[in-house]
């Protein structure tokens, strides 16, 4: 692969480009924290050759997010639930603003 197609990969958020003790570290959690958010199926790493987790920025953040809602004193599954129900949000939001901004624009019920 060519070097500039290697640092290409550096601006992916879902490059899985971080260990787990990298993104432990980095979220001040602790590896069994990110082994619960995987059992809660908020996250799943992809896993290396040699079967080690690798997490993407993208994973970090939703980690990260929870692990806010955890420190409150939010049970991890719990948390787990909301930080999904706000992606979802955010997802729909998204496709929603695409939609408006689309040439065609929304259809009213007039027009259909």
């Amino acid at each position: 692969m060519p070097a500039d197609a290697s640092f290409r990969r550096l601006d992916d958020d879902d490059f899985p480009a971080y260990t787990m003790g990298r993104a432990a570290e980095m979220l001040g959690a602790t590896p069994a924290f990110l082994r619960a958010l995987g059992e809660e199926r908020l996250i799943t790493p992809l896993r290396s050759d040699g079967g080690h987790r690798r997490y993407s920025r993208y994973q970090l953040k939703i980690a990260a997010r929870a692990r806010e809602l955890v420190d409150q004193g939010m049970a991890v599954g719990a948390a787990c639930r909301i930080v999904i129900l706000e992606d979802q949000l955010e997802e729909a939001r998204r496709i929603n603003e695409e939609l408006r901004d689309s040439p065609s624009g929304p259809r009213s019920r007039a027009d259909a």
